[in-house]
């Protein structure tokens, strides 16, 4: 589950680096470039919920195997790509392989180790792989995409798919499916297109911007198709996609709305992070993935901290106490200038940040399924994992929006700082919301 975890997280950030020379390489323009990210995200976002439900219904490791074996080919094709729309699909293809195999993933680990100090320890060593593989895919990416070339970076993904196939088929702690009535298809056709829908209208601001009628328009049909999945789950008499009793647990819920708010500021942060090492700091695609290792080494320091404070304090303290940390780092980062250094501007803020990061990882996440029956889990996981991927889709479309137009049409160092900045400073805000949404939510339990 670790292997299959690292995989998943790598692959949404492995891209950022190796961006201008996929741009140059594919003929990419500055506004189509960001749909090698968005493609990923939005798909695996867009379909989690399904994928944590069939995850439930057909059996965790079934799903899993699906999702590994699409995956791995769909890697394979996007190295081969001729042009920019065939990254953009195999991307895509990448984001329905991912929503497939990480809920049935965490369903399975969350089965496995059902409490206790083992789930601590399980959660922690999940969450570590989690986020080293964010913070180390900007590393591989770099390194790949100097001295191989940008198509390994998508090669990369092909051996690691293969060495989880091989260790999932030897999986014993699955949960049979339990089907317990006709699946619900329109609730599951609204849930998606609903998702995919808000998602893709958010990042289409940097092409037609917030005011458009176009925006307006997509975000208004998103919005209706939700509401229209929320009232057929309400009253559907077939299995329910998303039964909605589930956010009735104060854990449930506020763990994903704060799990929604910290996706957004971390794949907005590693965006703006890798653009001013490149294009203000003019450091190479290798060199700028050397230096987000202190990122990568710190998150998993703050998730050894997680194992070794869980037996202490609740969960939420350390939810909180993270998300606080992180937002310290990025604003302390949200100063850069354009006559800095890694040294002075990067350093210490990653590793304040990264190990504020790794403190509340492991800990949303086995909060989000404490309270779930066995037979949810699936659809919890899928659930989670769709509120990160989701908050990050919108984060790096609304954070990369705001940044661009604050920069203006200039692309000198000091305008694009001054748009990093904006960025990395509305990071930090939405991190400190997200404190203070967990904290109330559990001071009665």
């Amino acid at each position: 589950m670790a292997v299959v975890q690292f995989m998943v997280s790598l692959d949404l950030s492995v891209v950022n680096v190796g961006l201008p020379q996929i741009a140059d390489g594919l003929g990419f323009s500055a506004v189509n470039l960001t749909w090698v990210i968005h493609a990923y995200a939005l798909t695996f976002g867009g379909l989690l919920l399904l994928g944590g439900k069939a995850a439930d219904r057909y059996g965790r490791r079934r799903v899993l195997l699906f999702g590994l074996l699409l995956f791995g080919l769909a890697s394979l094709l996007g190295g081969f790509a001729q042009t920019p729309g065939q990254l953009i699909a195999a991307r895509a293809a990448q984001g329905i392989g991912a929503a497939a195999l990480a809920p049935a993933a965490l369903a399975l680990l969350t089965a496995t180790f059902p409490g206790g100090r083992e789930r601590v320890r399980a959660f922690g060593i999940w969450s570590a792989m989690n986020a080293a593989g964010g913070a180390l895919g900007v590393l591989a990416g770099g390194l790949l995409t100097e001295y191989l070339g940008w198509r390994w970076v998508m090669f990369l993904s092909v051996p690691m798919a293969a060495v989880a196939y091989f260790l999932a088929v030897r999986v014993q702690a699955d949960v049979p499916g339990q089907p317990t009535g006709r699946p619900d298809v329109l609730g599951a056709v609204l849930a998606t297109s609903g998702l995919t829908t808000l998602v893709f209208g958010v990042v289409r601001t940097e092409r037609v911007g917030w005011a458009s009628i176009t925006t307006a328009i997509t975000l208004g049909a998103a919005v209706i198709l939700l509401i229209a999945f929320v009232m057929v789950e309400r009253t559907t008499k077939r299995e329910p996609l998303l039964r909605l009793g589930l956010f009735r647990y104060r854990s449930v819920s506020a763990a994903n709305a704060f799990n929604l708010l910290v996706g957004a500021a971390m794949a907005s942060s590693f965006y703006f992070m890798s653009l001013y090492l490149q294009r203000v700091l003019g450091h190479g695609p290798a060199l700028s993935g050397v230096m987000f290792l202190p990122f990568a080494l710190g998150v998993v320091v703050g998730a050894f901290l997680a194992v070794k404070l869980g037996d202490r304090f609740q969960a939420q303290r350390l939810m909180a106490g993270g998300a606080l940390m992180t937002a310290i780092g990025f604003a302390w980062f949200s100063l850069i200038s354009a006559d800095g250094s890694f040294l002075v501007n990067v350093l210490g803020p990653s590793i304040v940040a990264s190990i504020g990061f790794g403190l509340c990882l492991g800990p949303v996440v086995s909060t989000a399924t404490a309270d779930v029956a066995p037979h949810e889990a699936g659809t919890a996981s899928g659930l989670l994992n769709s509120t990160r991927q989701i908050g990050a889709s919108l984060g790096l479309a609304a954070f990369g929006t705001a940044a661009l137009h604050h920069s203006g049409a200039s692309s000198s160092p000091e305008a694009l700082t001054s748009g990093y900045a904006l960025g990395l400073r509305l990071a930090a805000l939405v991190l400190l919301v997200a404190v203070g949404i967990v904290l109330p939510r559990f001071s009665r339990s």
